[in-house]
């Protein structure tokens, strides 16, 4: 079945389904072009804090990209409302399949029929949850980094999507200072993923067998590579319970994977140090 794109998207909002590290993050970028965005999350306090967020960094960001201007951005616990005349839907809950389903099959109910349907998720391929889904031509995955310092996207489809869908974000992302690149074919970590997966999965690896430290092997990486922060200091801003469901993910597809990395990962978040979010995980935060 062939999509309606939507139109008159400079005069809808943009929903964001989640207000935690990443959810805020993609709305401070979708508020950069002077529009609405609404912030939905069940949890007032995460949704109060993300609004925040993006309006103590909107005009900073807008600033930077050609055209840019501050939006307004909203929070709200009713999902009827932050979905109505929206254009683009961008899931950001947790890395949990079974809430994936349950809140796909909700966006398709709920939004308006010519609305996007985009999951940010990092590991799960959107195919895996468009079982609740009656119109999976508007489903993809639109897999974010860390905005507003690493903005590429990968565009993903879930096998039914409408082509012109994501010809549409390859045209309209870039507004917005994002730059999307398209996995041709379904991949477990899409593009860029797959290989940092390899970069934290070794960088664990060393710390759980004892050859090195969280630290040393970040002093490394920045002396070597050039980046300002290394491996561990960017698993502790995306979140250490993220990043272990993450790696349980790509172990249930691959049970060759060691183990060392996972536990150690466990360690952590056992004891309730996720990194920035909990002020505490392989560093200490302020």
């Amino acid at each position: 079945m062939a999509f309606v794109l939507p139109t008159n998207m400079e005069n809808r909002p943009v929903a964001v389904i989640g207000a935690g590290t990443l959810g805020r993050r993609i709305a401070l970028m979708f508020a950069d072009q002077g529009g609405l965005v609404r912030i939905y999350d069940p949890s007032a306090q995460a949704g109060e804090a993300a609004r925040k967020y993006v309006e103590e960094n909107v005009a900073q960001v807008a600033a930077r990209i050609k055209g840019g201007k501050p939006g307004r951005v909203v929070f709200t616990d009713d999902m009827a409302e932050t979905l109505t005349d929206v254009w683009l839907v961008v899931e950001a809950v947790p890395e949990r399949l079974e809430l994936k389903k349950d809140i796909f099959g909700e966006l398709d109910r709920a939004a308006p029929p010519d609305a996007i349907l985009a999951s940010n998720s990092s590991s799960y391929a959107s195919s895996e949850f468009i079982d609740r889904v009656e119109h999976p031509e508007r489903v993809l995955n639109m897999h974010f980094y860390m905005p507003p310092a690493q903005n590429a996207i990968d565009l993903m489809s879930d096998g039914r999507t409408d082509p012109g869908v994501i010809e549409l974000l390859k045209r309209e992302l870039p507004g917005y200072g994002l730059f999307p690149f398209e996995a041709h074919r379904e991949s477990t970590g899409f593009i860029f993923n797959r290989i940092w997966a390899a970069i934290k999965r070794e960088a664990l690896g060393e710390v759980a067998e004892g050859v090195s430290t969280p630290r040393d092997i970040d002093e490394m990486w920045k002396i070597n590579v050039g980046t300002p922060a290394g491996p561990f200091q960017m698993m502790d801003q995306v979140g250490l319970d993220v990043v272990l469901d993450i790696e349980n993910h790509y172990a249930a597809e691959n049970p060759n994977l060691p183990t060392g990395p996972r536990e150690l990962l466990k360690e952590y978040v056992d004891a309730g140090h996720l990194g920035v979010k909990t002020g505490r995980g392989f560093y200490t935060h302020t």
